[in-house]
């Protein structure tokens, strides 16, 4: 009875639809002078919250360069959650959000030696428990992994934002970043962390 549940919970969910959003947003990063105006769009798979939405959208900025592109997300777990490819299609930046495993970061790492690898937690507690699973696991080889957390309030604050379209300007200023989304202000620090 258990397996038919489960598999009809699977199957309704297969069925549900991806939500769509777009997002405007005027980026500052001032310590790599970036001033860009950006137009994304991104899916929302119907098992993810608003708040990874905000995470991967803010990883877009933090991390942004020429072609990065959100993947496929929930859809498929082991894809990175954004990437970059230069023009021959090699993989130049390979970025995870949320949850991340260390052996799996790792391997991606090992895998994409000319990529760029890098982890947005959504909290410092996250990055912490990240950073202790490696360690106890032996996995030396994440020392050139950028490892950074976002603050909490700061997601929370952003994940109660639910509409499908919203106008937001984002200015990163050393390891802090300061939103102003429809009017409203927030900003919150950025922790870094290495397992190196």
């Amino acid at each position: 009875m258990t397996a038919i549940v489960w598999e009809t919970a699977r199957l309704s969910a297969m069925a549900l639809p991806f939500t769509l959003h777009d997002f405007e947003i005027a980026l500052s990063h001032v310590d790599r002078g970036l001033d860009l105006k950006l137009t994304v769009r991104t899916a929302r798979h119907p098992s993810e919250t608003m708040e990874r939405v905000w995470l991967r959208v803010l990883a877009y900025c933090l991390f942004h360069e020429e072609r990065l592109a959100f993947g496929p997300g929930l859809g498929e777990p082991e894809a990175p959650d954004l990437q970059a490819d230069d023009l021959t299609g090699r993989l130049t930046r390979w970025i995870r959000v949320g949850k991340a495993d260390p052996a799996k970061v790792q391997r991606a790492a090992d895998q994409n030696a000319d990529a760029k690898v890098a982890v947005l937690f959504e909290s410092p507690a996250k990055l912490e428990a990240f950073l202790s699973e490696a360690r106890a696991a032996g996995l030396s080889r994440l020392g050139e992994v950028e490892l950074v957390a976002a603050d909490p309030e700061l997601v929370a604050t952003l994940g109660a934002k639910d509409g499908r379209r919203a106008k937001l300007s984002l200015t990163l200023v050393g390891d802090h970043a300061y939103l102003d989304v429809g009017g409203t202000a927030c900003d919150g620090p950025l922790t870094r962390g290495s397992a190196g």
